[in-house]
Order: structure tokens, then C-alpha cells, then sequence
């Protein structure tokens, strides 16, 4: 067994799930190793907690959700709901052999497996401890343009970050957000998040991870946004992505590439869409280049997310959709600079945080 597995398996059980004896614990494996599903088993066992394994491959869901209906994803969101409320915590491994596996599924049966299935995923969420990471198959390390055995080295070296090390200055830029300004190629927004909590994540939810976030003053959104990075969703790809904001709504919505009217019938999901449900600070030091994996991309050392659709409930604003889209702006002076300001005080330019507390936060 890669050693790599080993050390993963022990992050996500002592570390991120910090799995105690006697905890119940369910391991969600889609397209991963069997051998990555061994170390975890034995890891959890190490620590006296009880593990659970489901596998499943994306064809297969694929499959599932083509031509789904109420009654199937009814019954099946109550089967996962029995489960999760029997589990005091959950890892999940999502690996891709494609990306694109489910780009030919209808915009109808995606909305209504989500119709169902949001309600396990806020259970989870709420209820249990939980962390949620990539696979790196060869389609991946294509993603990012690597070589399968350079991008290998890259996502065990991303993933096992030493996070305790970034929340100190994580705390400190905590402290700091308020009334927002952000500017950029293509971007002029304004929004408020006063009186929405401020949350660091340091590796105990996402891996790999790195960020501070929280969500905006549902209807203070104005102005405009151009995303530079690409990203993918529902399995389709879109490039190039701007949003004008009025009164906290998108009312305009524009892709690169022809991929306009996709991007709309998404943010047409439902009436939470359109509306944000997230804002945060990225920061890991070795992510530098966007993939289409959003666990990776929204972490891009300089940059920030944006995100239409939910809310977090730990960082709420009230917005309810089964859309919850990270859609991500670099800043750092490669991709064309940009400014971010908290209360009128010039924060991060060009990427780099300019406060010292904020030091350790910068690649």
C-alpha cells in the first residue's frame, strides 16, 4: 500500500472527522481504491470507532439519475436519511474517471434526485462530523494539465497541509470582514455581511483546504462580477462567466463560449439561484492554477468565491436553492490583479493580504 494512503487515512480520522472511540462512522467511496478504503477501515479501528463502507461509481449514478422520479429519489433519500442519522460522522472520496459523466442527464432529473437529496446533505452537514475530498485519477491530473504521477505528488501534498499551522491568521482576517469592495478586471461589487457569522475552514471539512467565508446581506449584492476561472457544473463546463447584481439578484447572466443559455436554466433551478449563498477568502499555498474541481479551485492561493444558490446554515442569510455553485475569481496579478477592500481599507491587492497578521495567509 502507497504510504501516502496510510497518512491520508490517518488525517481524515484523527484530524478532520477527530473520530472518538466508540463513533459510528460511515466511509463514502465513489471510484476510489480499495486500497484507500482498507487504510480508512483500519485507521478508524486504530481509533476504536466503528466503520461503515458504501462504494459507488459514477456511470452507475449516472445511470440513476436519468429518467429519475419522485418515487425513486423519495425512497432512496429516506434509505440515506436512516443511515446518516445512525452516524456520528462521515468521510466521503469522490474520484472522476470523467468528468463530464453526467453532462447528458436532463436539468429536470438532476432537480429531482437534489429535490430529495438536499435534505440528507443538510443532515450531514448539521448532524455529523464530516470531511469531503477528490480522488486523483488520471483524468484529474489531465484536468490540471500534470502528468498522473506529478499530480499525485501535488494532491498528497496539498491535502496534508499542515492546517493548525494557518489559524491564527485565519482568526485574524475572521476579525476583519465586514462592509466589502471587491474590484478587478471586469468586477465592481459591493455587498454587506453584517450580522452573518465568519467561519474559518482549516482542514476539518474540506481536503484539500484553506479558507475563511461566510455569505452576503442576501439583498446587498450590487454591481458587477467577471470569473476567470473555469468551472463545471451538472457536468457542464463554462468558461468566463459574469453576473450583474441588483439588490442582491442576478439579473443578468452571460457565459463565454455560447454556454449563456446553460448558465441561465441552472440559475433558473429556483427562485434561490439567483440570490448568494457564499463569499470567501481562498488561500492554500501550493493551489495556484484552476482545475474544474471546485474542492480544489475555491482553495487558489489569491483568490475568492462567489457563490449563487445556499446558504451554509452556520453562515446564514436565509437563501434556500438546490444550487450551491463556488464560482471563483483569481486576483493575483497573473490573472490580471484586482483589489479587495473591508470597510473602505484597501485588505488583499493583487492576491497578497497586506496586513502582517495576515502574513502566513499569502503563497
Amino acid at each position: 500500500m502507497d504510504p501516502r494512503y496510510v497518512e491520508l487515512a490517518k488525517q481524515l480520522v484523527r484530524y478532520s472527522t477527530a473520530l472518538k472511540k466508540g463513533e459510528k462512522i460511515l466511509l463514502d467511496l465513489v471510484d476510489t481504491p480499495e486500497e484507500m478504503a482498507i487504510a480508512l477501515i483500519r485507521e478508524v479501528r486504530a481509533k476504536n470507532g466503528v466503520p461503515f463502507v458504501r462504494l459507488g461509481t459514477n456511470r452507475v449514478s449516472r445511470e440513476l439519475l436519468k429518467g429519475a422520479t419522485d418515487e425513486q429519489y423519495a425512497a432512496t433519500s429516506k434509505h440515506l436519511m436512516a443511515e446518516m442519522k445512525d452516524m456520528d460522522a462521515y468521510i466521503a472520496i469522490r474520484g472522476s474517471h470523467n468528468i463530464t459523466e453526467t453532462s447528458d442527464v436532463p436539468s429536470r432529473d438532476m432537480q429531482t434526485s437534489m429535490k430529495y437529496l438536499r435534505k440528507v446533505l443538510d443532515h450531514r452537514v448539521k448532524k455529523t462530523k464530516w470531511c469531503v475530498l477528490r480522488w486523483p485519477h488520471p483524468a484529474m491530473a489531465q484536468q490540471a494539465g500534470m502528468s498522473t504521477e506529478a499530480f499525485e505528488d501535488f494532491y498528497f501534498k496539498a491535502c496534508l497541509l499542515d492546517y493548525k499551522s494557518l489559524v491564527p491568521a485565519m482568526n485574524a482576517l475572521q476579525r476583519l470582514m465586514d462592509q466589502v469592495h471587491i474590484l478587478g478586471n471586469g468586477t465592481d461589487l459591493r455587498f454587506s455581511i453584517k450580522g452573518i457569522p465568519t467561519l474559518t475552514s482549516a482542514g476539518n471539512y474540506n481536503i484539500p483546504d484553506g479558507e475563511v467565508f461566510t455569505s452576503p446581506v442576501k439583498d446587498s449584492v450590487e454591481g458587477v462580477i467577471r470569473y476567470n476561472a473555469p468551472t463545471i457544473y451538472r457536468g457542464i463546463p463554462f468558461d468566463g462567466i459574469t453576473l450583474t447584481f441588483e439588490k442582491g439578484k442576478i439579473v443578468k447572466a452571460v457565459a463565454d463560449g455560447g454556454r449563456t443559455k446553460d448558465l441561465n436554466k441552472i440559475l433558473d433551478s429556483d427562485a434561490g439561484a439567483r440570490y448568494v449563498g457564499e463569499f470567501a477568502l481562498g488561500f492554500h499555498p501550493h493551489i495556484l492554477e484552476p482545475m474544474r474541481d471546485i474542492l480544489f479551485d475555491e482553495k487558489i492561493a489569491g483568490s475568492f468565491h462567489f457563490t449563487p444558490g445556499q446558504a451554509y446554515e452556520d453562515a446564514d442569510n436565509g437563501n434556500r436553492s438546490t444550487v450551491h455553485w463556488d464560482m471563483v475569481c483569481i486576483q493575483r496579478k497573473d490573472y490580471g490583479g484586482g483589489e479587495i477592500y473591508f470597510d473602505g481599507k484597501l485588505v488583499r491587492k493583487n492576491g497578497k493580504f497586506l496586513a502582517k497578521s495576515l502574513e502566513k495567509l499569502n503563497w
